[in-house]
């Protein structure tokens, strides 16, 4: 994949293991340290995020090149990406575990599961999260996507305090039944907790945490339900984009000037 850069960040895929170790490293400090997920005796111990899903995936990476080495590279952002291909002869899908994806997941058209999205603090005003989907935008067409999922969070595990969010997404994002994942019977939380008359989208949009509202501007869906994870301290859904039906107001910015790296797509904010 073509580096792409923007002052003194690029965003290429992880060539080695030394820059998927920075990208875990980062991952740890995000998730771990600043939201409060439990992490394993063994991600304790190494101050990464690990799990066996890494060594399947390709890993985006945001690199500042202005600080850091070669061996000590200082990865910003990162996003995991697993193609349906990959996923079906090794691991399956992440989401898998939360929702069941049967009716989408291993169709004969090419599917990119997103996961384990995450900026550093210092660099989410400063077109990270544009770089990274610029990244995604190569890779989409490089491999020919059709179809992008993953799980989607919520800060926190109070239903309660999320109903809102849950509710308006619920109502106004619902898949399409031929496309709809839906999570497992024994995780199942309702989302429609509110009716639709007693919600004002205006309102609700501005509540929604920043990467869902980017996966919706998109033209973005939501499945049936949504699921508890306990130890990310989080209540994720599970979001499915058409890569065809990216909505025309940001089809420009998600595909434009590919071989132009002097300035990133405004698709998604990170704040």
């Amino acid at each position: 994949m073509e580096i792409l850069k923007f002052n003194s960040l690029e965003v290429r895929l992880a060539e080695n293991d030394t820059k998927i170790e920075a990208a875990q490293a980062l991952r740890y400090h995000i998730f771990y340290e600043e939201m409060g997920a439990k992490p394993s005796t063994k991600c304790k111990a190494l101050k990464r995020d690990i799990d066996t899903y890494d060594a399947v995936c390709d890993h985006l990476l945001v690199i500042d090149t202005e600080k850091g080495t070669q061996e000590n590279p200082c990865v910003v952002g990162t996003y995991r990406l697993l193609r349906g291909n990959i996923a079906a002869v090794t691991t399956g899908f992440y989401s898998e575990q939360e929702f069941d994806l049967s009716n989408i997941a291993y169709a004969p058209e090419e599917i990119l599961e997103l996961g384990r999205s995450c900026i550093d603090g210092n660099y989410r005003r400063k077109g990270a999260m544009q770089l990274l989907w610029r990244g995604i935008s190569e890779y989409i067409e490089t491999y020919g996507i059709k179809i992008m999922l993953g799980c989607g969070s919520i800060h926190g595990t109070d239903i309660a305090q999320s109903e809102k969010v849950l509710s308006y997404m619920h109502h106004y994002h619902l898949a399409p039944k031929s496309i709809q994942p839906k999570a497992h019977e024994d995780r199942f939380q309702q989302m429609d907790i509110l009716n639709k008359n007693a919600i004002c989208p205006d309102t609700i949009q501005s509540e929604l945490p920043p990467l869902l509202k980017g996966y919706l501007r998109v033209g973005g869906y939501v499945g049936l339900g949504a699921v508890i994870d306990q130890q990310f301290n989080t209540i994720d859904v599970c979001i499915v984009v058409e890569t065809e039906n990216i909505t025309g107001k940001y089809k420009s910015h998600f595909t434009r000037d590919r071989k132009s790296t002097n300035k990133p797509s405004n698709i998604i904010a990170a704040e």
